[in-house]
């Protein structure tokens, strides 16, 4: 059964916590892209003390860099970046407020204690997607760093989104719950 995040604009306590790990979800609502130089210029703003253009608490990010738009589409292939490329980020995102991060990957170890500790969950979309993913995309607004082009911050407006619960609030962890599975077969 997949169940249905709503995400409008932030992801609500209730949901986060009644999602586990392995869950299939669909989402609907807003998610804020995120991408490396996005990430960096949110932390350089943060460190000199200033205000970030969009308050991030409880927000949903989404690594993603999309394509351009072709004749009648919002974006063009939205597919998911690798969560690792913002590793060195989550201390200060989460810090920020952010209650989950859709991207691609494996996340182990203090790197995934931190989405629990933070009371934030990590889900994944399935990379090769991009252009069914970018079907999802409703609305597309630039934010902030309009000039990063594809890595500018935006805000997405989705429907059935479809993605994976990778880490719960719990603990759980489907990596590596799939592999422990895997190998007792």
């Amino acid at each position: 059964m997949t169940r249905l995040i709503e995400c409008r604009p932030t992801l609500d306590e209730t949901t986060s916590l009644a999602v586990r790990a392995g869950d299939a979800v669909s989402l609907s609502g807003d998610l804020v892209t995120i991408r490396d130089a996005t990430a960096k210029r949110l932390l350089d703003l943060a460190s000199a003390g200033l205000s970030l253009p969009i308050d991030l608490t409880g927000r949903l990010l989404y690594a993603v860099g999309p394509s351009p738009a072709k004749p009648g589409q919002v974006v063009g292939s939205a597919g998911p970046t690798t969560i690792e490329r913002f590793v060195k980020y989550l201390p200060f995102l989460l810090g920020a407020g952010v209650k989950g991060v859709v991207a691609k990957g494996e996340l182990h170890g203090d790197d995934a204690r931190a989405f629990q500790e933070a009371g934030a969950i990590y889900l994944a979309a399935i990379g090769g997607l991009g252009a069914l993913l970018g079907r999802s995309v409703e609305a597309a607004t630039v934010v902030a760093f309009g000039e990063l082009g594809p890595e500018a911050l935006m805000q997405f407006t989705v429907r059935d989104f479809p993605a994976v619960v990778i880490l719960d609030r719990h603990g759980g962890n489907f990596h590596e719950t799939a592999r422990a599975a895997w190998r007792r077969v």
